[in-house]
Order: structure tokens, then C-alpha cells, then sequence
């Protein structure tokens, strides 16, 4: 079989090269097999990412045995948790950016013959899945896994969404400073991607859907030994790819990114899976638009509610069956495209043998929790080319609202305001300069969203952003705004007091001003001054697409 890797260990002319390889401990048995890349992201700060070398060490020992040679390189992680609510936020999406790229260049520097993508968490997995598709060679990703979710002294399962709602809590006095110390201690127990069908969670289950995983991926728990020899799997998984020339392209077609979009509503994930799914299309060559997702959230019913949209954690979702449950339903009801292939076979097949719903954590169709996806586009005045929200996690006493806006020109201006007790029931808290060019990197605003809840006033206050929000944001939170503030979007435009219509059934997002005013504002309103004119945030602010495009670079 000819290899590609044989550009830098065949012939006389790549003595050197071979030498080098030897210099790593390769022997000339192992030259000869095809040169694997296990593309890890471990690293001591993520808890999502700290026990990734052992995923590795057993994807390695999958990749031997079924006749690879297999060799590790690394990338960057940023965690979102930690680097919420400061400036090492706005270094999140573009991280994504920096994790395809470094892919791209090790893959491509050394003419690997496949590669097993080991991520876990919200940037990294649809970093991996770009890099795949721009390198377009055999590609499989096994996640690092869940973790398992906590327990308050009541059993009530807790998560890192509890803390960040006990910040509220403590600000309004209904929880002891003492209580949020032992949350603290509890919430977040063991390693893993946060335990909720978070952003990190959500896009590890969709790799499933795309093809690019094995069943489990994104529900086995990271402290289970079933996630090792799922690893191991992967390893295995791979070379018979190799041995079939299945490369990423293959698996990442038009019905692959349609079959995921169909399960992203299905089970209500994040909203920054629009963001990362529309870039990952866009890296495949067959991109999605906006409408494309307000089609399948009106034709695909939300059949799971996994925290932040109900109490139950992936742990749970993983004892009910996993994504192959909520795939069989959705492929029952013909919902799913059955001609996309998968790393483990065809659709049609995997749907025929996935196990049944357990009709409460997975429910049937004809049960479901509401007739149309958990995600909804918005648009309108406000928003005339997107904005996006977790229908599914916000009470339906505010699908729809109208209130006066209170408007804050960064999430610090906003914070403030929470904490401080100046937001008031009936109110409309606008965030702008937040978004991909603007902010630049389009913050992801978890700390707003959870004191507005911790503090009592979900159900009274909506929140707008060009920014975007964790996957652990719940309540009337809009965010992927566009166009964004910086590029002179309506959203620029709003005034403290404006009457601001929400209509979640409806998709609809209007600023109640008309359109003289607007004009007036609109001339007199300058475009703000760069907030970093070095480094790689001003390169990205002058790249970065819209959030509705996906936000990839240009």
C-alpha cells in the first residue's frame, strides 16, 4: 500500500529523515507501518484534559495492535470555566482557530498517514473536527468523557453551573457563604468536560452523529474504565480506515452535517454548537446557514433535557442508552439522513441497531417535550441576521417579553449592574462589543446568565448579547447577535429605556424604534477603536466572520 508517509521514510533521498525517526526509538519494522498522529490536548490546567495521556497511551496501544505505529503530538486548550468573566476569555473562540491550525501544520509538516483526535473540551473538539476536515486524511476523535456530576447534602445532583448560580445567591442572601464553600468542594468531583450537555459535552456527542466517533464518545464517563477501552477501540478503528482509504471527507458529507444538526436539536445542546457546527460545515465544503438551522429546529422535536435544561446530568443520559438511543428514535421517525457513512459502518445499520428509548430520560416522539428543536434562531429589527437561544432551558412564562433595555457596552458594565441591584423585574440587559470582532473573541458570558438566576430574575429578565454564552447558561439568554455592534449592527444603536419585543416561539427580536430615529442614531454613530492592536486578538478582530457565518477566519 502506498502511504503518504512515505514522502519522509522511503528511497535513498529520505535517509536523513529515517535517521531522525530513529533518533525517536522507530525501528525499521515500524517505518514500514503507517505513521499514525495521536493529536492529544492534555494538559494540568482543564479537568476536562488532565487524564488525557491515559486515553492516549490506550488509543497508542489500539493503533499497535491492529498494525500502526502510532506517535503523540500536542496542542493548546484554554478551559472556558476558568477563564470566565476576564480578559482570558476573549482567548477562547480564538483558540479554536489556533487549534486547527497547529493540527494543520504538525499533520502537514510530517505527512502522517491518519490521526486519532484526543480533545474533550468547548474550543478544542471543534478545532480537532476543522483541522480533520482541512487535512481530509483517515480521522477518527475519542473525547476524554463526561465528568460525573456532584451532590448537594440533599442528593440533588450539582454541576459547575451550581456554583456560578451561588454567586447570585449569596449576593441576594438566600444562600450562606459557608454553603457555597461546601458547593465548591462538591460540584465538580472527579475529572472530565463539565457533567451538563454543556458546550463541551454537546459537541462530543455530536461527533458521534458525524461519524467521526464511536457510540459513547460523548456520554461515557471520563472515570469509567469502558472510556479506555473505547480509546483503545479508536486506535483499532482507525488503521481500518487506513486499510479502506476512509478519509474525513468521506464521513463529514452534506448528510453527516445534516444528521448532526437534527440530534443538536433533538437534545437541546448548546448554543455554541450552531457557532461550532456552521465552522465546521464551512471547513468541509458544505456549508449551513441560519435558515438551514431555523428548518430543522421546526422539524425536529426536543426529546432530552440534560442540565442546564433539566435536573439529570450525561451520566444519566449514558445509562439510558447514550446517543445511539436518541439516535434511534430520531431515525425511526425518519428524521436522519441514512445515506451518511460513519467510522463504524453506514447510518441505516447503526440505526437498526440502536437500542430503544427508556421513554423518560429519552423520550419517544410522540412524547416529546416539545414538537421543535431545543435551539431557536431569532431574528428581527434587533437581529436581522441572527440571534440564538436555548428555547429549551428558558421557562415558558418568558417565551415572550417586553421590557425596557438596559445597556451596557462590556459584561464587566453588566455584571456590576447584577451584583450591584440596579436590574430590575421587567428589564432587558444589552451587552454589545462583545461579539467575534468586537470583543474580539465573542466572550462567553456564563457569569451574567447565572446571576440573573441565582438572584432570582430569570423569569423576569431577559438577556441580550453579540457575545455568546456557556452551554450552561439558562433562561431568556440571546446571544450570536448579528450583524455585531462593532460592524454597526442595530444592536449598536439601542438606547437605555427602549422597549425591547421578544417572541421566542416566533423567532422574533424587535426594537420598538422607528426607523427615523434609527437613521439618526445611526449617523451619528463611530465605529469604537480596536481594543488590541497587537498580538494574535487584533489579527483575529481583523479576520474573524460573523457570528451567524460561524466566526472561522477569513
Amino acid at each position: 500500500m502506498e502511504l503518504r508517509s512515505d514522502a519522509v521514510k522511503k528511497g535513498l533521498a529520505r535517509a536523513p529523515h529515517r535517521s531522525l525517526l530513529k533518533a525517536d526509538g522507530l525501528t525499521d519494522e515500524e517505518l514500514e507501518r503507517p505513521l499514525v498522529a495521536v493529536v492529544s490536548a492534555q494538559n494540568e490546567v482543564i479537568p476536562g484534559h488532565l487524564h488525557l495521556q491515559q486515553i492516549a497511551d490506550a488509543v497508542k496501544a489500539g493503533i499497535r495492535m491492529a498494525g500502526g505505529t502510532p506517535l503523540q503530538i500536542n496542542t493548546i486548550g484554554v478551559c472556558d470555566g476558568i477563564a470566565m468573566n476576564h480578559e482570558g476569555m476573549h482567548y477562547s473562540l480564538v483558540s479554536r482557530e489556533v487549534i486547527a491550525d497547529s493540527v494543520e501544520c504538525a499533520i502537514q509538516g510530517h505527512q502522517f498517514d491518519a490521526m486519532v483526535l484526543i480533545p474533550s473540551c468547548d474550543k478544542i473538539v471543534p478545532g480537532m473536527l476543522i483541522a480533520a476536515a482541512r487535512l481530509n486524511i483517515p480521522t477518527m476523535l475519542v473525547s476524554g468523557g463526561p465528568m460525573l456530576a456532584g451532590h448537594d447534602k440533599c442528593g440533588k445532583q450539582t454541576d459547575l453551573n451550581t456554583l456560578f448560580d451561588a454567586v447570585g445567591q449569596v449576593t441576594a442572601g438566600t444562600l450562606t457563604e459557608e454553603e457555597c464553600a461546601w458547593l465548591e468542594n462538591t460540584a465538580c468531583p472527579t475529572c472530565g468536560s463539565c457533567s451538563g450537555m454543556f458546550t463541551a459535552n454537546s459537541i462530543c456527542c455530536l461527533a458521534e452523529a458525524l461519524g467521526l466517533a464511536l457510540p459513547g464518545n460523548g456520554t461515557v464517563p471520563a472515570v469509567y474504565s469502558e472510556r479506555i477501552r473505547l480509546a483503545k477501540q479508536t486506535g483499532m478503528q482507525v488503521m481500518d480506515l487506513v486499510e479502506k482509504g476512509m478519509t474525513a471527507l468521506d464521513i463529514l458529507t452534506p448528510a453527516a452535517i445534516h444528521n448532526g444538526m437534527v440530534l443538536d436539536m433533538a437534545f437541546g445542546g448548546s448554543t455554541n454548537t450552531m457557532l461550532h457546527l456552521t465552522a465546521i460545515a464551512q471547513a468541509a465544503g458544505c456549508p449551513v446557514t441560519m435558515d438551514d438551522w431555523d428548518r430543522i429546529s421546526d422539524e425536529t422535536p426536543n426529546i432530552v433535557r440534560i442540565a442546564p435544561a433539566g435536573p439529570l446530568h450525561i451520566e444519566d443520559l449514558n445509562a439510558a442508552g447514550g446517543i445511539p438511543a436518541i439516535l434511534g428514535v430520531l431515525g425511526r421517525a425518519g428524521l436522519l439522513d441514512e445515506t451518511a457513512c460513519t467510522c463504524h459502518g453506514c447510518m441505516k445499520d447503526w440505526i437498526a441497531q440502536c437500542p430503544p428509548a427508556d421513554g423518560e430520560i429519552v423520550r419517544e416522539i410522540e412524547n416529546a417535550y416539545s414538537p421543535i428543536g431545543g435551539l431557536k434562531v431569532m431574528r428581527g429589527s434587533l437581529a436581522p441576521d441572527c440571534g440564538v437561544v436555548k428555547r429549551s432551558a428558558c421557562s415558558p412564562e418568558m417565551y415572550r417579553h417586553s421590557g425596557p433595555a438596559r445597556v451596557f457596552n462590556s459584561e464587566e458594565e453588566a455584571c456590576k449592574a447584577i451584583f450591584g441591584g440596579t436590574i430590575n423585574p421587567g428589564d432587558v440587559v444589552v451587552i454589545r462589543y462583545e461579539g467575534p470582532a468586537g470583543g474580539p473573541g465573542m466572550r462567553e458570558m456564563l457569569t451574567p446568565t447565572s446571576a440573573i438566576c441565582g438572584m432570582g430574575l430569570d423569569k423576569s429578565v431577559a438577556l441580550i448579547t453579540d457575545g455568546r454564552f456557556s452551554g450552561a447558561s439558562k433562561g431568556p439568554c440571546i446571544g450570536h447577535v448579528s450583524p455585531e455592534a462593532a460592524a454597526g449592527g442595530p444592536i449598536a444603536l439601542v438606547e437605555e429605556g427602549d422597549i425591547i419585543d421578544i417572541d421566542i416561539e416566533a423567532g422574533s427580536l424587535e426594537l420598538r424604534v422607528d426607523e427615523a430615529e434609527l437613521e439618526q442614531r445611526r449617523a451619528a454613530w463611530q465605529p469604537p477603536a480596536p481594543k488590541y492592536t497587537t498580538g494574535v486578538l487584533s489579527r483575529y478582530a481583523k479576520l474573524v466572520t460573523s457570528a451567524d457565518k460561524g466566526a472561522y477566519l477569513s
